[in-house]
Formats: structure tokens, sequence, C-alpha cells
């Protein structure tokens, strides 16, 4: 082997092992973080060092592109430990709706009187309760989510180990 493609090789070894070094030791800085401050309701941008960690927890596969699944998961510090969140067509990752009034649901209702589901389009993707129009009011039908201690929709966010 050329002297020249024996030292890029060399090159690319020490920095891809510099690279692994750096992001676990950057992965770490989200669980010291969190371990420091306990609880902090800020909704992060997901380091690019816990990309592989979220593509785990949330079942991508190694051909979903590292952007796409950092684009759409954040963490946040819950008891000390960092919580990852994908959002979804339907998910959240910011605190949940727990009002028990809906100006959504009530303009809905008054243009479909009677309808048995008010659309998330209409209430809001961050409530917890399902509604249905009784009449021309809306009316919850059912807690449809649970929320965390933090006010975060519990089934959203998953712990990393």
């Amino acid at each position: 082997m050329p002297r020249s493609i024996q030292a890029a090789f060399l090159a690319a070894t020490v920095g891809a092992v510099t690279i692994l070094a750096v992001g676990t030791a950057r992965s770490q800085v989200a669980k010291s973080i969190c371990a420091r401050v306990t609880n902090d309701d800020r909704v992060r941008r997901l380091p690019i060092t816990l990309v592989p960690a979220a593509r785990q927890l949330f079942g991508f596969s190694a051909d979903t592109p590292s952007g796409y699944v950092r684009k759409g998961t954040s963490f946040r510090c819950m008891n000390g430990k960092v919580f990852l969140c994908n959002t979804g067509a339907n998910l959240v990752c910011g605190k949940a709706n727990t009002s028990r009034t809906s100006g959504g649901a009530e303009d809905f209702c008054k243009q479909n009187p009677g309808s048995d589901v008010v659309p998330m389009a209409a209430t809001g993707h961050d409530t917890v309760y399902e509604w249905k129009c009784v009449g021309n009011k809306a009316v919850i039908s059912k807690q449809a989510e649970t929320v965390d201690p933090r006010g975060f929709i519990t089934e959203n966010w998953q712990q990393l180990d």
C-alpha cells in the first residue's frame, strides 16, 4: 500500500476514534446536565451524539437519515434523567393542554352540532381529552392521555437509560 494511502487511512482511523470519543463525551453532557438540574422543562434540540440512542429508542432503521431523527427528536430533564420525545403526526413534545375548556372545540361544535368527535385540528394536538359536541356545546368525552409530574404527555416521552 503506498505511503499516502496508509497515511490517509491512519488519519481517517484516528479521526473516527476521536469523533467516537468526543461523541460519547458529549452524550454524557446531556446526562450530566440532567443529573445536575434534576428537573428542567425546557424542550431542547437533540444533540447529534444522542441520535444513535434516539434511533434505537424510537425504532428508526439504520437507513433513516440522522438529520431526520435529530430534527424530530427533543430532550428534557426529569428526575435527573434524560427523556426523549420524537414528534409525529399527532405527537407533541411540549407541555400538555389539560384545560377543561377548548375554544377550538367550541367553535367546531357551533359549526357541527351533535358531532360525535371533535378533530384534533380543532382542539390542538396537545390536549389530553377527546371532545364531542352535545348540541352546539363542546364536552369532554374522555381523558385520552396521561400527564407526567412535569406536565408532559407521558406516552410521548421515553427515558434514556
